[in-house]
């Protein structure tokens, strides 16, 4: 099936992925790609609108990304958000300046909205109206260019009190443009202004949906394949098992996962994994115990970037070691979905830092002379979820909080030992087992920790992420009339919408204090347990 699709041209932005995120959630297929694509690209691309994005750069320097000129020559709608608005200004014949040229205050957080001129794309929208009936939205800014002269054709459309053009529109063309960002979730009707858009201003239908996408995955697998064999390297999270359920759906017996244990999961879930895969789905799966191997490696590593390495390192020769077995295997399977699509070839934008290396362990050699299979690279996380509830994996594992592919050498600091990992795997489970049984109720609302639309709803369900860490340093206890001296658990769980800023679970003092107890009383080996109540940022959402 043709999907009608949206381009959105990445000039660098942080929150790009957001955007592609929003119009998806429309139920419309798009599209990230970087601003400098050929001409040719876009005219093939059959786009029936482009979004500029945001971006780190100032297109009052002259040698600053511009998008590419067929862009505004080709009759179609355009979107241009906080750079991409900038360079449209001054690529139409506006101009834009700096704050600093312009006397103007920069802009970066909440700010207040006016609309005028009722454009298609605001018209009707507001989240309050002021006394003299003008319909102003809350937004979130984040510029220091602003547009000081509106190219011919455009109107203004939208103003600050210290950003006088924040939106303007030339309706005859379908060109709007905004400074604000309304793909992040602090714009309160920034996924209602998307959704004008690309519904009614590019005429685009609800044609992406996952339980249509999976007749359209299993064709195209079969396809594809043929009668060829594929492997697939099953390490028991989401990714990897809803591409498993896809692949296997297609081609059946034609498909063996190596799940590749390296003892360094959650409790039990080795024997899960195979539990469901190897018995309920009937999937060939071939378990390598692969414990001692990594632990030996692992052994007086330290360094969190080292531990990464040597995992991903461990596996990929392992996974190969089994692979080689197959001698008619000619398609590796892989969960790649498509925020590590955009990663990879975004790793050179402008601006951009890295923070740590991706959690998910590196990629499979070169030289095992397999033809790639990425069935979910089209997808994001959420997609992924929706299309394995579609494919019957259980709820409950499908939406299981992300969990690091190196699993817990990375929620071990400093040296990850067997007796280490024993420990925060028991803790860990328990702190799980308790949010998924307690639910939030009409107290925790008054007090401020959820709303009354989450009273009844499990704490688990209410946390975006939630774990135990292992720290590297022991502390003085009492058990009975005796001094300990054990180990200490920090326990961390945090809300978000989007990974990229998080805040600490409010959970009850009830929960962290029956989570404590446990712990203690039954894993032998730790005497304290903290509460990590750090946002991100400033810290990660994992410690390492």
């Amino acid at each position: 099936m043709a999907h009608q699709k949206i381009l959105i041209l990445d000039f660098g932005s942080q929150v790009t992925q957001l955007i592609a995120r929003r119009v998806r959630e429309a139920k419309v297929f798009c599209e990230i790609h970087p601003y400098d694509v050929s001409e040719d690209f876009i005219r093939n691309f059959g786009a029936k609108g482009i979004i500029l994005s945001g971006g780190p750069s100032s297109v009052t320097e002259g040698d600053t990304p511009r998008a590419p000129d067929l862009v505004f020559q080709m009759g179609i709608p355009v979107l241009g958000i906080c750079y991409g608005m900038q360079t449209m200004a001054q690529q139409l014949g506006g101009k834009v300046m700096t704050a600093e040229a312009a006397g103007k205050a920069r802009e970066f957080g909440y700010s207040e909205v006016r609309a005028h001129g009722h454009t298609a794309l605001l018209k009707g929208l507001a989240d309050f109206t002021t006394a003299e009936s003008h319909g102003m939205f809350k937004v979130w800014m984040s510029h220091g260019d602003s547009v000081m002269e509106l190219p011919a054709g455009f109107k203004l459309m939208a103003s600050t009190l210290s950003c006088p053009i924040a939106g303007m529109a030339d309706e005859g063309r379908k060109f709007y443009a905004v400074q604000f960002h309304p793909e992040v979730t602090h714009t309160l009707q920034g996924r209602a202004i998307l959704e004008r858009f690309v519904h009614d201003i590019c005429g685009c239908g609800t044609d992406w949906v996952m339980g249509d996408y999976v007749a359209e995955a299993v064709a195209t697998i079969r396809a594809q394949v043929g009668s060829d064999e594929v492997i697939l390297g099953l390490s028991g999270g989401v990714d990897s098992s809803v591409a498993a359920a896809l692949i296997h759906r297609a081609i059946g017996d034609q498909l063996t996962c190596v799940f590749v244990d390296h003892g360094l999961l959650r409790l039990n879930e080795g024997d899960m994994v195979m539990e469901m895969f190897a018995s309920n789905l009937g999937v060939k799966v071939i378990r390598v115990d692969a414990v001692d191997d990594f632990m030996s490696k692992l052994a007086g590593v330290s360094d969190p970037e080292q531990k990464r390495k040597i995992i991903g390192k461990e596996f990929v020769e392992v996974f190969q070691s089994e692979s080689k077995k197959l001698r008619a295997a000619k398609w590796l399977a892989q969960g790649t979905i498509y925020p590590d699509v955009i990663e990879s070839a975004g790793k050179n934008k402008k601006g951009a830092h890295t923070i740590k290396s991706h959690h998910n362990v590196g990629g499979l050699p070169e030289d095992m002379h397999l033809q790639l299979l990425e069935p979910l690279r089209e997808l994001f996380k959420d997609e992924v979820r929706e299309l394995g509830v579609a494919l019957g994996l259980p709820r409950e594992m499908v939406y299981r909080h992300p969990f690091p592919g190196p699993g817990l050498g990375v929620r071990i600091l400093g040296e990850v030992k067997l007796e280490s990992v024993r420990l925060l795997q028991r803790a860990d489970d328990i702190f799980i087992n308790e949010l998924r049984s307690t639910v939030a109720n009409a107290q925790n609302a008054a007090a401020g920790m959820c709303t009354e639309a989450d009273i009844g709803k499990t704490w688990y369900d209410l946390t975006s992420q939630a774990f135990a860490v292992f720290l590297p340093v022991k502390s003085v206890g009492v058990m009975g009339d005796g001094r300990t001296y054990e180990n200490v658990v920090a326990l961390r769980a945090v809300v978000t919408s989007d990974f990229m800023t998080a805040h600490w679970a409010k959970l009850p003092y009830e929960l962290l204090g029956r989570v404590s107890n446990r712990i203690i009383n039954e894993v032998r080996g730790l005497n304290r347990v903290v509460y990590d109540i750090s946002g991100k940022p400033p810290a990660t959402i994992e410690w390492e």
